[in-house]
């Protein structure tokens, strides 16, 4: 048992309660690094609280599940909302007006997904248009960065975010679901 930070004992319910009002109040994942030296806890008990909490969430205590779950994304841990729940948070916000990405905006940000690094010449020649205000539009909404310049030829090659990584919902690239599934077979007909 710690202290807190007016030296009183942390007990074990109050250590998972602070540890559940933290990943509450965040907007990206948190470490268990981070949410252990901000409680001053060693790792490894953070860890299992983190655990309890998610099998909390899930119903595995005896509870009934949440409307919410406590996820692994992004190289640390965040609570989204249960799958399940999907269709109350979109008549919540059906008044709203989200901004939404454009079809080029998705379909140049599916590129950059999969072919990364890739420069903006590159992406513009796989979909055969200009992309510059499209790509200007991703690296504002913190969805893709400049990963480097290229030395012999100057141009800059674009990755995406670990912020595009919690909004996929998956911890890195190698979760993306294959392509190929989705392409057409080379011995298949076209219709021209």
């Amino acid at each position: 048992m710690t202290t807190s930070e007016n030296n009183q004992p942390i007990a074990e319910d109050n250590l998972h309660s602070a540890i559940e009002a933290i990943l509450m109040i965040t907007d990206a994942p948190v470490s268990l690094v981070a949410l252990a030296t901000a409680l001053e806890q060693p790792v490894n008990v953070v860890r299992d609280i983190v655990l309890e909490l998610q099998a909390d969430f899930n119903g595995e205590s005896g509870g009934r599940p949440r409307g919410f779950e406590l996820r692994e994304v992004g190289g640390g841990w965040r609570i989204f909302v249960r799958a399940d729940f999907d269709w109350a948070i979109r008549m919540f916000v059906a008044n709203e007006n989200p901004t939404k990405l454009s079809q080029a905006a998705l379909e140049t940000l599916a590129v950059i997904t999969y072919k990364q690094p890739i420069s903006r010449g590159q992406v513009a020649s796989i979909r055969a248009v200009n992309v510059d205000s499209v790509v200007k539009t991703l690296l504002s909404r913190g969805l893709i960065t400049e990963l480097y310049t290229d030395s012999e030829t100057g141009a800059v090659n674009f990755g995406t975010t670990d912020l595009m990584l919690e909004l996929l919902g998956i911890n890195s690239l190698d979760e993306l679901p294959p392509l190929s599934p989705h392409l057409p077979d080379a011995n298949s007909n076209f219709d021209l």
